[in-house]
């Protein structure tokens, strides 16, 4: 008892407050034990309100350099694995055509469709500069965003003439056709120019709509199609489907012989700067970029295709824009969300940028006369930092002049010898195709990357573990300061229990938490218990010990038992939940405010915070000056099972072994955004099973079959003696007794 009481003191200590409120001899409770008064809540961060798109979202700046090239890293990282592209998509042929060439004075007009995935067409005008050229010319891709009838947008004779006398236009065509007109004078700066379509505008009818948002016929077991939660499930999103033909639209630019690859710019404005900016993370062949009207710390974008989960969970569009770094990148800002840009915004970005040691390749211009508007003011900032930075050699300032629109007859890609898709090519039948082919691909991948030896499973560590890393956004080495409030202890015959609080400090988070320990010797090895219940669950109704952690305490362990967020003293009756509060667009009161992008861009899965929960208590065990030997996982549910799974696999070896009873569950039957574990991505990576791999080769005993690629990872780790299957709750405790000796 004395090296028990000694080892508590300093658990109670290391807190800060050692608050002993109640000193009991006693053999049961009346009442469950609790670590808060009846009624009062943890003071937990995550039970405030949840972040939405139109919140705060400040740059997180770093100390040095060689700190950014990691975060800078991690956020890429998260760029593709929210746009479904973590492994890459293959890159299908494309299947170009270019025809209907229509001829200006001094540019020439082509019609383009190619296919970014076998079936799906992105559909654009290619601009170029007429006649000959003496070498390969710059190129400028140009995403138009979401501007009525996108590539054939025409805002009208009244809105031009209001424009041109605001100053904000000069000329009456220019002004009603403002894509036209940027696409119209690069090419006369000797750019080529390919604008095009995003998905549900102008000649892109594949979709009928351009936000269809969640059906309920969509929403099947197989079959399902995009907003469903089997394609959330899977990483499958609308914004990966338009970041793809991004990227694809960049493959065809460079695919044509008269491109220079090393002179590539991107500019777009609203929607279409999320694409100049997301574009510009996650692929380095653009040299310059120019988004406009879009990145600020304020509002971060309105639409399904600028949002995906896991997004923004660990930052917002001045960190996604700084991922151009240092290529240089000039930014507009007018009178919208984006009007505080001169004071929050640019300055990190002109600091990073200096930090890199190329203050001068970046730049913000706000015109804050004009409302929402890639109009000929910011049309004229573009063309000069496109002149300078593409090499293009034109006189400054480069001035901008009217042309002749194409018509709409003129610039539709489909016409008779070229007709447009239809039947199976359109709706919903070709949107479950194109989610059934993406789903395919990318599970093919996956499944090629079981690990076979060494290297295998350092890939696989990289690119499935890395997606984990995503999806949890916490590891053990992120757990900072962790302390332990002393509330009650309870003396009985061979144990002591101690409740209180474990609180993250950096984080704001804290959880109520049971400790029980043995009187006599404890053999410096701390057994945490997750169950269905939370720490309720290792205390019979009667507040005897459980016959599991009787057995645990007998042999020497001291056992934590913890509520994790919305267990126990979470809720208001104690019981699990049902259901989780999720954040929606808006109101809510439309199909596609409901989607996920929205819930899980901004905050993260109940599964994941339950994650740092566990880590925090693994943290805790070794919070002492009485050192902790081993710390091991115990879980026995389908709610707790793979949470301990998950955080195995974002522990390092202070985390000793686990034993894992998962009932079955298998994150595909979380067919709901509202269930309780329901974790976008856990699909497309693996599932359970990935979870269990994850942790090779540290001892783990399962229930039921093992998975096999749990049993590759394990064999390609050299750690298969230490993978173990069993069948009962009693085995697993077994396991973990006999675990001392080995």
């Amino acid at each position: 008892m004395p090296t028990m009481l000694r080892a508590m003191a300093v658990w109670g200590l290391a807190g800060g407050i050692f608050m002993v409120t109640m000193l009991i001899t006693a053999t049961a409770w009346a009442e469950r034990p609790r670590a808060l008064p009846e009624g009062q809540q943890p003071e937990d961060v995550r039970l405030g309100d949840l972040r939405t798109l139109n919140d705060q979202f400040p740059f997180r700046q770093v100390a040095s350099a060689q700190a950014w090239e990691a975060r800078a890293a991690d956020l890429r990282k998260r760029v593709l694995v929210a746009n479904g592209l973590w492994p890459m998509l293959p890159r299908t042929p494309l299947e170009a055509v270019v025809h209907g060439k229509v001829e200006r004075d001094d540019y020439t007009v082509e019609r383009v469709y190619f296919q970014s995935m076998p079936g799906h067409f992105v559909t654009g005008s290619l601009y170029r500069p007429r006649g000959e050229a003496e070498m390969r010319r710059p190129a400028v891709l140009s995403p138009h965003g979401h501007w009525p009838g996108g590539r054939f947008h025409d805002h009208g004779e009244q809105h031009v003439r209001q424009q041109i006398a605001a100053g904000g236009e000069r000329f009456e065509e220019s002004g009603r056709y403002p894509l036209q007109a940027r696409a119209v004078q690069l090419a006369r700066m000797g750019t080529v120019v390919f604008l095009y379509d995003m998905i549900g505008y102008a000649d892109s009818v594949q979709f009928q709509e351009h936000r269809p948002g969640f059906r309920e016929a969509m929403n099947t077991p197989e079959g399902f199609g995009l907003f469903s939660p089997q394609a959330e499930l899977r990483q499958i999103n609308l914004m990966g489907l338009q970041t793809w033909n991004s990227v694809r639209a960049l493959d065809f630019l460079l695919s044509l012989e008269d491109v220079d690859a090393n002179r590539i710019g991107v500019t777009g404005a609203s929607g279409g700067a999320t694409q100049t900016f997301v574009l510009c993370a996650i692929d380095e062949r653009p040299a310059v970029s120019v988004p406009a009207v879009m990145v600020s710390t304020a509002m971060q974008g309105g639409c399904p295709c600028e949002n995906a989960a896991h997004l923004r969970v660990d930052g917002g569009n001045i960190d996604l824009a700084a991922l151009t770094a240092p290529r240089p990148q000039a930014l507009i800002h007018a009178d919208d969300w984006t009007v505080e840009m001169d004071e929050k915004g640019m300055p990190d970005l002109r600091q990073l940028y200096a930090m890199l040691g190329h203050e001068e390749k970046v730049d913000g211009q706000g015109f804050y006369h004009f409302g929402h508007n890639f109009n000929a003011v910011s049309r004229m900032y573009m063309y000069n930092w496109m002149n300078r930075h593409l090499g293009l050699g034109q006189q400054e300032p480069v001035i901008e002049r009217d042309f002749q629109p194409l018509s709409q007859d003129e610039a539709t890609v489909w016409t008779a010898e070229h007709p447009a898709p239809s039947g199976d090519q359109v709706g919903e039948a070709h949107e479950r195709q194109l989610v059934q082919w993406w789903d395919e691909q990318q599970a093919e991948r996956i499944e090629a990357m079981k690990p076979t030896d060494e290297a295998s499973l350092e890939e696989y560590r990289d690119v499935i573990g890395g997606a984990i890393d995503t999806i949890i956004a916490r590891t053990l080495s992120d757990v900072g300061q962790v302390t332990f409030d002393l509330v009650e202890k309870i003396e009985h015959e061979r144990h002591l229990i101690m409740t209180g609080l474990v609180t993250h400090v950096e984080a704001n988070e804290q959880l109520p938490t049971l400790f029980v320990f043995p009187r006599e010797t404890w053999n410096a090895e701390v057994v945490i218990y997750l169950h269905e219940q939370g720490k309720d669950g290792l205390l019979q109704a009667d507040g005897t010990l459980t016959p599991t952690v009787k057995q645990l305490v007998e042999a020497g362990f001291a056992v934590a038992g913890v509520d994790l967020l919305m267990q126990g003293e979470f809720t208001e009756d104690g019981e699990p939940i049902t259901r989780v509060r999720t954040a929606v667009y808006g109101d809510g009161s439309q199909p596609w405010q409901q989607y996920a992008g929205y819930k899980f861009g901004y905050n993260l899965s109940l599964f994941s915070k339950r994650v740092h929960d566990v880590l925090t208590i693994v943290q805790m065990a070794h919070t002492t000056d009485y050192e902790t030997e081993r710390v091991h996982l115990l879980a026995m549910g389908e709610t707790v099972g793979p949470v301990a799974a998950a955080a195995g696999a974002m522990a390092d070896d202070r985390l000793h072994s686990l034993a894992v009873d998962n009932a079955g569950f298998r994150f595909v039957h979380a067919d709901r955004f509202e269930h309780p574990m329901f974790v976008p991505g856990m699909v497309r990576y693996g599932d359970v099973d990935a979870l269990l791999a994850l942790n090779a080769p540290r001892p783990m005993w399962v229930s039921g079959q093992l998975p096999n690629v749990a049993k590759a990872a394990y064999e390609a780790a050299k750690g298969a003696e230490n993978l173990t299957e069993g069948d009962a709750l009693d085995t697993a405790i077994r396991w973990l007794i006999d675990g001392v000796q080995r």
